[in-house]
């Protein structure tokens, strides 16, 4: 078109796209990640402590990509580990992704080597007794790392941060392990750690308001987005992942493929389907969980026992070549495996299921809700501070769309009073001790 009807047309269509709802969603998540760095009823004044030095307990991948995103910022990293192959090989974790991120184009080498350089290892706690924050970051054993900590309780000066990095343990009984409580608090990061935004800082019973204030500046320094979470099984994400991960298990015994569990969930915005992130993260993970948990806890078991079978076969998922799909060890390209076809229907005949076609508007529609409904339960109870908060954790930490604005934001898009009648819908057709509306979404359908 000639210059001038050409602005025309482009005017239109970005008035058109403004009043969209993908705008409305954007500008929503906008406010919303500045609004969730505020703490309700925290003094603006709050004085902050200094933070110049950081210490890791755990060298695996996620304890170094907490020291690369220190590190990254300028902060000096001490890494300690058991013994000295532990450590080598934490540190060898390190050196690659400072080399990967040099090849990606995403350092110089200059750059690579000075952030490198602020980060030293050693397998002796004393070496921890003059930073200013530590965070310990091991494998969730709740044992083990009350042990930590009253271990660093007798190690760390007084006024450093002890913080722990468990993606779902009682951050108040990690404090109750040392004898300065206000000094705990939680910072769940993100694998992997050096790139994920997130960071849910979780605020303990007993979390001093200048330790909490400190933690909620220092992310925005180390360039993550954080959320402040209460204690909880799981915070915030994870606490919301278990209705998820459920629906999508049991759509699979009920009737559909993983991929096109995947595929629905995919092509309605989400970065990855939920039993590719399965395979992804290891389904190992969520197995060895489940082995610490009572019958009830576990729920149905329907809706872990495929993931049950293949933990048990080992095959655990990307990093074995097999899990819900079929791996290329070369490209880590997915295919679908027959072999999983017939485990699930086998152990559906177990279970009586007689399998069914399920749209895939239904696959959608009880994954989000499930979290939509869980995420209702999480503001009631304070866990969040408020629903956006919500919508900042899934946009950054598991990869929801943005253009969507969020689970809580999408709630309120697509009409609570609809999200209420579908949750009843699934009640009355999958049971209440699934699809009870949370007491808060049934009171704002009403209204």
């Amino acid at each position: 078109m000639p210059f001038a009807e050409g602005a025309t047309v482009e005017r239109e269509k970005f008035m058109e796209l403004m009043q969209g709802s993908q705008s409305a969603a954007m500008r929503h998540l906008f406010f919303a990640e500045r609004q969730a760095a505020k703490i309700d009823g925290l003094p603006k004044d709050t004085a902050l402590r200094d933070v110049d030095s950081v210490g890791i307990v755990g060298g695996g991948t996620m304890g170094g990509g907490i020291a690369m995103s220190f590190a990254n910022a300028g902060i000096p990293v001490t890494m300690v580990e058991v013994n000295d192959e532990a450590l080598e090989r934490g540190l060898g974790i390190v050196d690659r992704n400072y080399a990967g991120s040099v090849k990606r184009g995403k350092l110089s080498e200059q750059d690579a080597a000075h952030f490198r350089g602020l980060i030293t290892g050693s397998t002796d706690y004393g070496d921890l007794a003059d930073v200013d924050l530590v965070i310990e970051a091991v494998f969730e054993d709740p044992g083990l790392k009350k042990e930590i900590f009253a271990r660093l309780d007798g190690v760390c000066r007084p006024g450093a941060i002890l913080a722990t990095n468990t993606s779902y343990q009682d951050v108040n009984l990690i404090a109750a392990a040392t004898g300065r409580p206000e000094d705990v608090i939680g910072l769940h990061f993100f694998s992997p750690a050096n790139i994920m935004k997130l960071l849910e800082v979780v605020r303990a019973e007993k979390t001093a308001d200048d330790v909490l204030a400190t933690c909620m500046k220092l992310a925005r320094k180390i360039r993550k987005v954080p959320v402040m979470s209460g204690v909880c099984y799981g915070f915030i994400g994870n606490r919301m992942l278990q209705p998820y991960f459920r629906e999508a298990q049991l759509c699979v015994i009920e009737g559909a493929t993983p991929e096109q569990v995947d595929n629905a969930m995919e092509s309605w915005g989400m970065a990855m389907g939920p039993l590719r992130v399965a395979d992804l993260a290891g389904i190992d993970v969520g197995y060895k969980a489940r082995q610490a948990l009572s019958e009830d806890q576990r729920g149905d078991p329907r809706a872990y026992r495929v993931a049950d079978v293949l933990a048990e076969m080992g095959r655990l998922g990307q990093k074995t070549g097999a899990g819900f799909y079929q791996y290329d060890p070369e490209t880590r390209r997915h295919s679908s495996d027959p072999e999983v076809t017939e485990i699930i229907e086998r152990e559906a005949a177990t279970f009586g299921i007689e399998r069914r076609e399920i749209p895939d508007e239904e696959i959608v529609d009880r994954l989000v809700y499930g979290l939509v409904n869980e995420g209702m339960r999480i503001v009631e109870e304070g866990i969040a501070q408020r629903p956006s908060d919500i919508d900042v954790v899934y946009v950054y930490g598991y990869g929801f769309p943005a253009t969507r604005g969020g689970p809580m934001h999408y709630a309120d898009a697509v009409g609570i009073k609809r999200v209420y009648e579908r949750v009843c819908e699934f009640r009355d057709r999958f049971g209440a001790e699934a699809w009870t509306p949370a007491p808060l979404l049934e009171k704002l359908a009403s209204e």
